[in-house]
């Protein structure tokens, strides 16, 4: 099968798999970025074709403007995966990531009669749930002491200060589009969906996790494992098996 072009904006596209059935969208949390996935994409079997999506204002983007809120980025990315949308399309978000992914899931069904494979959501609290959260309104000192407690930054990184001034503006756009966001209530999707969390997570509960049930009239799963935010560092295998085996048959 031929593929569409690459977005080379939007989409990275590590390992290439033209004849694959399903696609799978992943998309990075806050401060995040495509290349996080990079494990995932290597792991997937041929019959899952892997985009992960890179938000501007980061690495290759970084001179581009940021995008701070997420209706604005769930058009943009909805756009650039129309060409994708060949073959039944998936998605896999973690923490902002899932919010993200929910939203574009959301204009697939709306805008053009699409239901997704399947909507994978981690470390994220139901849209339907609120907390007031305010780190993106932190100085540069307290923003660093979030991501240093969430431990889903590289150490090394953290304490290189010429890093530090790259990657803070973004991960702060990126915080505020998470913080902001505003649930507006509508139909519930049909697509399956499946809600994995860490059972130690300070930025969801697994009782916030669970009310991803309420957003969809497909089938739902909640898995939960030991962890805290990132706790999928340590449970690749067993997600991207969960992943994997609802996508074949998807595909």
């Amino acid at each position: 099968m031929n593929s569409p072009p690459v977005d080379d904006l939007w989409i990275r596209r590590f390992h290439p798999r033209p004849d694959a059935g399903a696609r799978l969208v992943c998309l990075p949390h806050a401060g995040g970025s495509a290349s996080f996935f990079l494990p995932v994409s290597r792991a997937m079997p041929s019959s899952v074709d892997v985009l992960c999506v890179q938000y501007p204002g980061r690495q290759d983007r970084r001179a581009e403007p940021f995008l701070d809120n997420i209706p604005d980025l769930a058009d943009r990315v909805f756009a650039a995966l129309l060409p994708w949308t060949d073959r039944p399309l998936a998605f896999f978000g973690h923490s902002m990531g899932a919010t993200l992914a929910f939203e574009v899931a959301r204009r697939l069904e709306r805008q053009k009669g699409l239901v997704a494979a399947g909507l994978f959501v981690s470390g994220r609290r139901a849209p339907s749930t609120h907390r007031h959260e305010t780190v993106h309104l932190r100085d540069d000192d307290g923003l660093i002491e979030e991501m240093r407690s969430l431990n889903g930054t590289d150490a090394q990184l953290l304490g290189d200060e010429e890093i530090l001034r790259m990657i803070l503006p973004a991960t702060r756009a990126d915080y505020k589009a998470a913080e902001t966001y505003a649930y507006e209530p509508g139909e519930a999707l049909r697509c399956p969906l499946v809600a994995l969390t860490g059972d130690n997570d300070p930025k969801a509960t697994v009782d916030e996790v669970a009310a991803w049930a309420d957003h969809t009239e497909g089938p739902f799963d909640l898995r939960v494992f030991p962890g805290g935010h990132f706790y999928l560092a340590a449970h690749q295998a067993a997600i991207v098996r969960t992943m994997t085996d609802r996508l074949t048959a998807a595909a």
